[in-house]
Parts: structure tokens; sequence; C-alpha cells
């Protein structure tokens, strides 16, 4: 049995167990978190498919940590002018484990 779901305006295929990395939710560490738009459902031989959303389906996770991704480097440059600038990002995540899957 596995759920696809969306959180942070991505999309993810979660099963019992598994663990996500998904962006930032901002709950303390070891805290459950409920994530309610579930778009599909799929159990056994059954495929249940919302329109957008299943109905009163949801995704109980418990927050393993959060952290940061590893760091982008951007450069902008214009020939000619000297101009020059360096930046950097790093992307906060927040990784879950899976408990259930309830509808």
């Amino acid at each position: 049995m596995y759920a696809i779901l969306s959180t942070g305006g991505k999309q993810y295929k979660a099963a019992v167990g598994d663990v996500l990395t998904v962006e930032k939710i901002d709950t303390p560490e070891g805290d459950m978190v409920k994530l309610d738009q579930v778009m599909t459902i799929v159990r056994d031989d059954q495929v249940i498919v919302g329109r957008p959303l299943v109905d009163s389906a949801s995704v109980s996770a418990r927050v393993i940590e959060h952290g940061k991704g590893k760091k982008i480097r951007i450069l902008k440059y214009k020939a000619k002018s000297n101009y020059r600038r360096r930046m950097g990002h790093r992307q906060p995540y927040t990784r879950l484990q899976v408990e259930s899957i309830d509808f």
C-alpha cells in the first residue's frame, strides 16, 4: 500500500516505513505531522484517485530531523564591465518517516 501526496509544492510516493526528504516543515523533531493533501492511494488491486484530493485521507509521519541541503553556487557575470557576483544557497529540508496511511 502506498500513497501519492503533495507537500511544499512537490509530489512524493510514500509507503509505511519510508523516509522522505521534503521542503521544511515547522514542526519540532520527534513530533508527528499529518499530511492531508493525498492525491492517490493504491492498496492491493484497488486504486483510489482523488479529484484533485482523496476525501478524508491523510498520511501520518514523524519528523526525524531538520537540515540544509548541499550548497548551490551562483555566479553572475557581465562581459567587458568588470561585473562579477558570487552567491550561494542551501535549501532547508525536513526528513520524515511515514508511520501510517489513513483513509
